[in-house]
Parts: structure tokens; C-alpha cells; sequence
């Protein structure tokens, strides 16, 4: 199992994902023996997801069934066990855009966090390039391999436990693109122009504060970066919902009743295609947007190495 190589079958010591519905899944690691508690029921691993294929509809012992689905970094994203705050689809999706990163491009990343960016670059980069990812927390640098090696990619990425502000990233004039998400962005900018490629390579910072966003633009004003943007990606969700509204009774005026000969008290008008329509409502789809949006974020900064 890899989450970049995709497979058909369900293998013992895979990571599969148990989709219960679009806001119930969790993770879980296959073994052979093991079985797993949801509220449909007991899912036994041995007979019931090793040798089966990937989205395959597993019936628990409850009668209730559930799908078993392939991990990807987007669903990984939305199941990880969250260590730090994580980025998510909305953003993750612009930076590796703007970054321009493509298959067997070169990252450079600090810090790695609970790897919800990483998966996504490893997932870009591959099958021939490669991240490295700078974890100033041993303990989280640790985990990081584990779930690297677990998930198949660790040939894709290499994970360094240090201050990224003082050390760097531990190469040179290779990377293609960098990426932050520290507290001071700002005193690693010299780290990550020495990291990168001559000239033409791409940085992202994130930061949730705008006052970070301005010391940051100034040090990569001094370093010499290009063509540098700030931007904030907010996302808002609509359900679709079936609306009854009521048809206004707009009434008619005494000459439009005269001139088309309607008479409103003589009783053979009263059942009138008409007067249904005035009295009736009307049913259609209509988007609502969700009554709390999740808001702010952070600011992604975008510069060019010239």
C-alpha cells in the first residue's frame, strides 16, 4: 500500500480509510486477527477487508455495512491524528499551484507538522522527486517518519529534525520551491533562498497574522525576491435545500378587471387558474450558505527568487 502507488487489494498492514458517510470516516490500520468497533457493528479484518478490493461495501455484524476506501492525502487530511493545526484542501490546493510544483520537482518544507501538506507535495512531486522537511519537535519529527515509512512514500521524503531558522534545510541550490509554516517566517528567508535553485525558484509562506504577512515581505524584499503576492483563500459552502415561498398576491387593478371582463364576485371566477395561482406557493432548489463559515484562516505569501 502507497499512497501515491494505488492498489486494488486490501493487504495486511495497509492503512485503509472506513467510510461510515461524508462526515463520518476514520483511519485504520489493517491486521490480520484484529477487529474494529463502529456503531453498525464489529468489522473483523481477517475475513472481512484482507484479500477484498478497495471501495469494496463490508456489511458489520450488526447488519450495517460501510465502504472501505483507498487513503489519499485528501482523505488523509480530513482522518490524520491532528499533533499541531493543520492546512487543509482549500489552501493546500493553491500552494502547490502556485509553487508550480509537478512530478519530479524538488521541496523544501518547514515545518512538517502533522503532515497534511507533506502527503499532498509527496503525492505532486512523485514518482521522482522529492520533499525535505524540516520538524523542529523531535517527537514530531519521529512520528512524521513513522507514518512516511507506514504509507509506503518514504523514498520520497526526508525528514530532519532541527531549528530551520538557524541550520536551514541541509541542502543547496536544488530546491524548486519552499515552503513555511513557522512562527517567524521571516528569520529563515536566507535559509530558504540558499536552499533553492540559481535563479526562477518559487517560496509560500504561511502565516495567520497580517503582521507577520508585513515582517515576512520586507525580508524577502531584502533578499532579493520577486513578484511578491499575498493571498487568503476563504471557503464557503452552500447545502441545497427544496424552499416553499408562498406566491405573492400582487392583486389587480379595477381597469385590468374591466378590460378583460373578470368579475371576482361572480362564483363561476372564483375556481380560476388565476385565483389558484395568487392563492398558492411554489417549491424549488435554492443554495443556502451554511449558518457558521469557518472564517480566517491564514495568509499565504507567494515570492519568486530572481
Amino acid at each position: 500500500m502507497s499512497f501515491v502507488e494505488y492498489g486494488d487489494t486490501i493487504k495486511d498492514g495497509d492503512t485503509a480509510i472506513v467510510f461510515l458517510g461524508h462526515e463520518s470516516m476514520f483511519p485504520v490500520k489493517v491486521q490480520h486477527g484484529t477487529v474494529t468497533q463502529t456503531k453498525y457493528g464489529v468489522i473483523r479484518h481477517s475475513t472481512d477487508l484482507i484479500g477484498k478490493k478497495y471501495g469494496s461495501k463490508v456489511t458489520c455484524s450488526k447488519g450495517g455495512w460501510v465502504f472501505i476506501l483507498h487513503p489519499t492525502p485528501e482523505l488523509w487530511t480530513m482522518n490524520l491524528p491532528h499533533r499541531t493545526q493543520i492546512l487543509y484542501s482549500t489552501d493546500i490546493s493553491i500552494i502547490t499551484m502556485m509553487l508550480e510544483l509537478k512530478p519530479g520537482s524538488i521541496v523544501c518544507e518547514s515545518g512538517t507538522g502533522s503532515g497534511s501538506l507533506s502527503h499532498a507535495l509527496i503525492r505532486t512531486v512523485a514518482p521522482t522527486g522529492h520533499l525535505y522537511t524540516v520538524e523542529f519537535h523531535q517527537q514530531r519529527a519521529e512520528k512524521a517518519r513513522e507514518e512516511f515509512r507506514e504509507h509506503g512514500v518514504e523514498h520520497l521524503v526526508t525528514v530532519t529534525n532541527q531549528d530551520v531558522c538557524k541550520n536551514g534545510f541541509g541542502v543547496s541550490n536544488i530546491a524548486d520551491a519552499v515552503f513555511l509554516d513557522i512562527p517567524s517566517p521571516w528569520e529563515a528567508i536566507g535559509h530558504a533562498k540558499s536552499a533553492l535553485k540559481a535563479e526562477g525558484g518559487r517560496i509560500c509562506s504561511f502565516s495567520p497574522c497580517i503582521e507577520q504577512v508585513q515582517r515576512t515581505c520586507l525580508a524577502m524584499e531584502e533578499y532579493g525576491f520577486t513578484e511578491i503576492n499575498t493571498l487568503e483563500i476563504l471557503l464557503r459552502v452552500y447545502n441545497v435545500r427544496t424552499i416553499s415561498l408562498q406566491i405573492p398576491d400582487l392583486g389587480k387593478t379595477a381597469e385590468d378587471n374591466s378590460s378583460s371582463g373578470f368579475d371576482s364576485s361572480n362564483p363561476s371566477h372564483q375556481g380560476s387558474p388565476c385565483a389558484n395561482l395568487q392563492q398558492g406557493t411554489v417549491q424549488f432548489k435554492s443554495g443556502v450558505p451554511l449558518r457558521e463559515v469557518v472564517g480566517h484562516t491564514g495568509y499565504l505569501t507567494f515570492a519568486t527568487k530572481s
